[in-house]
């Protein structure tokens, strides 16, 4: 029984390894690297910094940035080893569908859904907060009359305009507008020198004092560099991990590069560096020129340029900052359809989001829902909530991912697991002596086999329970690990373990496999990756939890009612079974027509 259900949730997909793409092989690393640099430095560089920066850091928001750029650096590394072992798949749906499975992956691409559609919702509230702004607010006021929600867990009112912008969008992408490499480099580049000039003019205007400010109220923290502490620090670590998102948009185009198990892990890799360096720099120009407390949480640069008198640069870098923040959302809005589509067509979502309109060439359906989906969510939930939902379900995948990296590099090959399993699990009893020399690999097993396969799953999913139980001690109840001991207890055990079962993973051997990238380090990156996202994750706050958890339940019933059932893998598995049983008959059929004739010819007369 238990061999059924694992047979079940870790089909994976076969067909993609075979088929021919359609897609021309255009793409070199300097258009890759563009497309990710394009698709992620938008929301976080133009609104993000200044947000943060007011109500959770002050000016270590540079430090939050610093941060949450480890963060998703490794999972940046988890993600090109994946784009690296399935060169003509693109996004970690489908690498977890080829290499581990198919609930795995479902998780991820309804993982991905939400940080697409959540991407989109929130550049287009952002770009209509930024508009509002511009406007002296007169927007919001009138929206607020006419349309206010009273609930704490939604937007004070209801931003018609924000839905407006995702519609044209949608209309846009509907229609068959395709993208251009050649556009998007250019769109990057504009991006690239707006943020230069920001640095630039802004590092002229910068006044170390603003750094070292006191008495600035009880609603600001304590003045400083650092007024709101670690902790403040780290929550803005949480939010600033939105600004990385968007990178896997490169992992999309895994079939039309031209290189793509060398050039995607690059520029992943790179396009990290770059959108690194922009937050980094414009974070600390932006708290040097303005003090924390007086920035603009909606249009920080226009409102930073006023005060300091430079209206000129003001309007160059609002022109730069609106035309990037639309770019970024078509960066957002485009892979969406994809990831739906492709889902769609595997069957474990609605088969009917994944038809293609004869007439645009593009998946209208699910075109058109997911910009729907998207316009309401910008409508009713403001900013701040959309960079929440966003970072936990982007999270949540990237932790997928780090885990299914340590999973595949210890791995024992599919059959032997399946084969073995309700029988080893029947037959192997070991003594503690035994199990010990097995879990620290003292005999020093060079090949991988079922045992320290299934060690290794196991430490990995003690290790992640482990690091959420540190990862909330820590945020928590900081100041009572060393004063309370039930806490510094926990503290204690929790790390020492953690520390165990990374040497327990280590001392297992490892699959011998050649791929153009690998992540360095194994399993201690990985780890190091999962500790962090869990960590990131906990720091966000108990309704971004609520809404997640509802998302997950929403998508756990669609999958468990519908995907299950129509699964192309699970209906081609079927249908080799099926073959294979009927292969099976007709040998048996003919070995028995040979034993009648062998038979008959020497029956005795």
């Amino acid at each position: 029984m238990s061999a059924r259900i694992l047979n079940v949730l870790t089909r994976k997909k076969t067909d993609i390894l075979d088929g021919k793409s359609g897609m021309a092989r255009c793409l070199n690393l300097l258009d890759l690297t563009a497309l990710g640099v394009g698709a992620t430095l938008g929301l976080g560089v133009y609104i993000l910094a200044g947000s943060v920066a007011k109500t959770v850091a002050g000016p270590a928001v540079c430090l939050s940035f610093l941060a949450a750029a480890i963060a998703s650096a490794f999972a940046g590394v988890c993600y090109a080893e994946f784009a690296a072992r399935v060169p003509k798949a693109g996004s970690a749906y489908v690498y977890s569908y080829v290499t581990v499975g198919e609930f795995i992956a479902f998780i991820i691409g309804w993982n991905l859904i939400l940080e697409y559609v959540i991407g989109t919702a929130s550049v287009a509230r952002g770009l209509s907060n930024y508009i509002d702004a511009l406007a002296g607010n007169k927007i919001s006021i009138a929206f607020t009359e006419w349309m206010p929600m009273k609930a704490s867990y939604l937007s004070p009112y209801c931003d018609i305009l924000s839905f407006v912008l995702v519609l044209l969008l949608t209309a846009l992408l509907a229609f068959g507008v395709k993208e251009s490499s050649v556009l998007n480099n250019i769109f990057t580049i504009i991006n690239l020198v707006t943020v230069a000039v920001v640095l630039v003019a802004g590092s002229l205007k910068a006044d170390t004092n603003n750094w070292k400010l006191e008495n600035v109220g009880p609603d600001f923290g304590t003045g400083g560099f650092m007024p709101y502490g670690i902790a403040g620090v780290m929550a803005g670590a949480a939010k600033c991990f939105y600004g990385f998102v968007g990178f896997d948009a490169v992992a999309t185009t895994g079939e039309e590069a031209k290189n793509p198990q060398k050039d995607i892990p690059l520029a992943i890799v790179i396009s990290l560096l770059i959108i690194f360096g922009a937050y980094f720099g414009v974070s600390t120009v932006l708290t040097l020129m303005v003090p924390y407390y007086e920035q603009d949480v909606n249009a920080p640069f226009p409102t930073a340029f006023d005060k300091v008198g430079w209206i000129t640069i003001k309007w160059i870098v609002t022109s730069g900052a609106v035309f990037a923040l639309c770019t970024s959302m078509l960066g957002a809005m485009f892979p969406l359809p994809r990831v739906i589509y492709a889902m769609a067509n595997d069957g474990i979502v609605f088969k009917p989001l994944g038809k293609i309109n004869s007439y645009t060439q593009t998946p209208f359906i699910a075109t058109l829902f997911s910009g729907i989906f998207s316009g309401l969510m910008a409508m009713i939930f403001d900013l701040d909530q959309l960079i929440d939902m966003m970072s936990i379900g982007t999270l949540l995948a990237y932790t997928i991912v780090a885990v299914c990296v340590l999973i595949l590099r210890y791995q024992v090959a599919e059959e032997k697991i399946i084969k073995n399993l309700d029988k080893d699990a029947n037959s192997y009893s070991p003594t503690f002596f035994k199990a010990f020399l097995e879990i620290f690999n003292i005999h020093k097993n060079r090949e991988p086999n079922l045992q320290t396969t299934r060690i290794t799953n196991w430490a990995i999913s003690i290790f992640s329970i482990f690091s959420a139980l540190l990862a909330a001690i820590l945020i928590n109840v900081p100041q009572l690990i060393f004063k309370e001991p039930f806490y510094c207890v926990g503290f204690v055990i929790s790390l020492v373990a953690m520390m165990l079962l990374i040497f327990v993973i280590a001392r297992q051997p490892v699959v011998d496999i050649e791929l153009s990238f690998k992540v360095p380090l194994v399993p201690y990156i990985p780890c190091i990756s999962v500790f962090f996202n869990l960590y990131l994750m906990l720091e966000l706050d108990l309704h971004t939890w609520i809404r997640f958890s509802v998302w997950l339940v929403v998508g756990f019933i669609i999958y468990f009612f519908y995907g299950i059932k129509n699964s192309k893998a699970g209906q081609n598995k079927k249908g080799q079974e099926h073959q294979l049983k009927e292969n099976s008959m007709h040998v048996d059929e003919k070995e028995s027509m040979a034993n009648g004739i062998y038979n008959e010819a020497f029956i005795p007369e």
